[in-house]
């Protein structure tokens, strides 16, 4: 089901036998984006990704730039005036707003804030992440301090 409503799939741990790895062939198999990240050749839950990378012909993910070159995405949020020259806001600036660097946030919280679909918001935030804009932890999400 994840594999059929997703575009892409980006595998960031799995082990040899994993439901991540069991998502993967779904996804290969539906014939969507599939990437993985890699990790070190003695870990056992990179095992799953490199499996992705050899088995699947999943394309290697070693930035939010890659992912956004694999779903066909050209960009992602500017932090100059170009993103409000055509006098409108992109999804991804709003969802960065509605970040604070100190307060961590939900999903639902900077869905709110940013008018931005939730689905939205965690894809937006899993770019953010490989790009070292944002970081989470057990509280939510907050953005990258400066």
């Amino acid at each position: 089901m994840i594999a059929a409503l997703s575009d892409a799939t980006v595998v960031i741990e799995a082990g040899w036998r994993s439901g991540s790895l069991n998502t993967a062939g779904h996804a290969a198999a539906l014939g969507r984006a599939l990437g993985a990240v890699p990790g070190p050749i003695t870990s056992a839950a990179s095992a799953g990704c490199h499996r992705i990378l050899r088995e699947y012909d999943g394309r290697c993910i070693t930035s939010a730039d890659d992912v956004r070159e694999m779903i066909g995405w050209s960009d992602g949020p500017r932090r100059d005036a170009e993103s409000a020259a055509d006098g409108r806001t992109d999804d991804a600036t709003r969802v960065l707003d509605a970040l604070s660097t100190r307060t961590p946030r939900d999903v639902a919280e900077i869905a709110r804030r940013s008018g931005v679909a939730g689905e939205e918001v965690s894809a937006w935030l899993g770019l953010m992440t490989l790009d070292g804009w944002v970081v989470s932890d057990e509280r939510g999400w907050r953005r990258q301090g400066a």
